[in-house]
């Protein structure tokens, strides 16, 4: 599978995309308009049940955004463009029907540090920092930072980090919520793929149910949300996969899911 700016593999229905642009593997135009093709091509492909996104390398995920196209931010319509194709982007990521892990190889700076927080899981090194530092440039974040930041780790938190673009540890975005877990660098992709390959070997459906109920219930009240919970319950419970799963609890063996 060919990319300019991705490396791709697919291994155990485990579908692994690596930034390939060293030494900062930021993320310009091209490479988001190829990110979204190669997830087209993962939502429809039975054969990958997750999908793993890291950088290349072993020092930095993203250090987001391509400075060298910041002079387009002077052109409101070429940047409104760019902005509204990075935030249909990184929400089609957020909606993604396969769980998607963060693999934090290494820093995850501006875009970078807003491309994991669209993922639904994240696992980072013990070297890997975090942060938002665009208000050093006289900017904000542009790709959903100033959102999905507190939803994450609270109002304060968040005001915390976007005001002032400071950095913060692995180890302090896993206290604050911002990331699932730390593991030694040299374990980080050896753990994100063993987690992924667990969730692949799920019910895709009910995984697909679990995503869509938890990401659309935090947009409404929890009366709606509930309602989307018992639509997808009620879809899921016809499913065979389900009637497999209870047959193989009763059983006391392994479930053998389908997707149907």
């Amino acid at each position: 599978m060919g990319n300019k700016n991705w490396l791709v593999q697919i291994k155990d229905r485990v579908c692994t995309l690596k930034i390939n642009r060293p030494p900062m593997n930021t993320l310009n135009r091209e490479t988001l308009r190829e990110l979204e093709e190669i997830l087209n091509r993962m939502e429809t492909d039975e054969s990958v049940g997750c999908l793993i996104i890291s950088g290349a390398g072993n020092k930095m995920f993203s250090a987001g955004a391509d400075i060298s196209e910041f002079g387009d931010i002077g052109h409101p319509e070429t940047a409104a463009e760019t902005l509204r194709r990075a935030h249909e982007l990184f929400h089609r990521i957020e909606r993604f029907p396969k769980p998607v892990i963060a693999c934090i190889n290494g820093n995850a700076l501006g875009g970078g540090n807003e491309l994991q927080m669209a993922c639904h899981l994240a696992i980072a090194a013990d070297t890997a920092e975090l942060g938002l530092p665009e208000v050093r440039l006289g900017l904000i974040p542009g790709y959903g930072g100033t959102q999905r930041l507190p939803r994450l780790i609270g109002r304060r938190r968040a005001l915390e980090l976007l005001l002032s673009g400071r950095r913060i540890s692995a180890q302090m975005a896993a206290e604050y919520g911002l990331i699932n877990r730390v593991v030694p660098a040299e374990r980080v992709y050896e753990e994100a793929f063993s987690q992924a390959k667990q969730l692949a070997a799920g019910p895709p459906i009910a995984l697909k149910a679990i995503l869509d109920s938890t990401i659309r219930g935090e947009e409404v009240l929890l009366k709606q949300g509930l309602e989307i919970e018992k639509e997808n319950m009620l879809k899921v419970a016809q499913t065979e996969d389900a009637i497999e799963g209870v047959a193989a609890f009763f059983s006391k063996r392994a479930p053998s899911f389908k997707g149907r």
